[in-house]
């Protein structure tokens, strides 16, 4: 069984890489997408495709309704939607990633140190399993594909 995993958040580690790189190791069959981890990128694609907005709002909305598409389509595709929470900048959209994840239906899998415990825990109460480090996603991908737990 494939399993189809969206990783989504914080931009700024390479949480993805060790995930990816710790499913691959074990030998678990899943498809990994994400929305444009690229900050420049994401951030100006909309005026970049569209045109150019002087007022820096439009701007920024014309970028983030572009990438809310890929978003959305990156969730509603996924089996298990993963958001991570790092602790750089606040990541608003991977809360609303998290609230669309839930709304959804798709199993939720929260990331986040244990500073954000109390900040998040609303969102930690909306998912299906909270981790603290990328492996014990890893080791929870795992246990859903093979019902086997760590060594």
């Amino acid at each position: 069984m494939t399993l189809k995993v969206y990783l989504s958040g914080e931009i700024h580690t390479n949480w993805r890489e060790e995930i990816m790189q710790g499913t691959a190791e074990a030998g678990l069959d899943v498809r990994f997408s994400a929305p444009v981890t690229d900050h420049d990128a994401s951030d100006d694609c909309g005026v970049a495709i569209m045109g150019p907005e002087e007022n820096k709002f439009w701007h920024d909305r014309k970028g983030a309704q572009l990438n809310a598409i890929r978003t959305r389509k990156g969730i509603a595709d996924a089996d298990v939607v993963v958001v991570r929470f790092g602790d750089k900048y606040k990541q608003w959209n991977a809360a609303f990633d998290a609230g669309v994840a839930s709304a959804l239906g798709k199993s939720l899998i929260v990331l986040h140190g244990p500073e954000h415990q109390h900040p998040l825990k609303e969102v930690d109460a909306a998912a299906l399993a909270v981790a603290e480090h990328p492996a014990q996603v890893v080791q929870m991908l795992t246990y859903v594909l093979n019902g086997a737990l760590p060594e």
